[in-house]
């Protein structure tokens, strides 16, 4: 089976983001994204802390740590671009003005619910950031996740036993062994990744799966 590397399943949500989307890219793995939208393809990557018109990540050595992301990750600004004021970046995400924004997660529900900023587990540190606001106020929430922890449990659902972060608010999810639709019908996959057939990834998960048009992934 070859599962895909981060880059690889950036690249995958890439070509999921369509042409004019104004689009949040959270913390972590999701920022990836933003170095392989294509250069002829128009899209407005908005950063919660200010920013509007974000580029791919700068050529090493030639950072700008006065332009940062949310991350604290040193990004480029396209022609065009723009900076504002914290208070306005979230009128934006909680006015439904993005139209995507992708998050990483802890665990997603088969029905969308979606789990991404505290275990629960005695002495871990909440990070709720704007997620919240990002995943019930963007017209669209992507995912980007391994799909299994390191102890070999799937991310993928049932019912989310971590805290929630927003209730079915989760369309599709990404991860490095298949590419899953989910909402209130439950999970569909849409892509597995060479070599990993149907019922073993029925058994990886252990949750329901419908396959109506599931291919392997290119």
């Amino acid at each position: 089976m070859n599962r895909l590397n981060r880059d690889q399943m950036a690249a995958r949500v890439a070509r999921d983001i369509p042409e004019g989307a104004y689009v949040n890219l959270g913390i972590g793995l999701p920022t990836k994204v933003a170095n392989y939208l294509p250069v002829d393809r128009e899209v407005f990557l908005q950063s919660e802390n200010g920013l509007l018109g974000m580029g791919p990540a700068p050529a090493a050595g030639e950072e700008d740590w006065e332009l940062i992301n949310a991350g604290k990750q040193a990004v480029t600004l396209l022609a065009g671009g723009c900076f504002f004021h914290h208070a306005d970046s979230f009128a934006m995400m909680r006015g439904g003005h993005l139209d995507i924004c992708v998050l990483g997660a802890f665990q997603v529900s088969v029905t969308g619910d979606l789990a991404n900023w505290h275990t629960g587990e005695p002495g871990a540190i909440p990070a709720v950031g704007g997620a919240m606001d990002l995943a019930i106020g963007a017209k669209q929430t992507f995912v980007m996740m391994d799909l299994l922890t390191k102890q070999g449990e799937s991310k993928l659902v049932e019912a989310c036993t971590y805290p929630l972060t927003g209730l079915g608010c989760v369309s599709r999810v990404y991860t490095d062994m298949a590419v899953f639709d989910v909402g209130p019908e439950g999970a569909s996959v849409v892509e597995m990744v060479d070599g990993l057939s149907l019922d073993e990834l029925r058994r990886l998960t252990g949750v329901p799966l419908d396959a109506p048009n599931a291919l392997q992934a290119a």
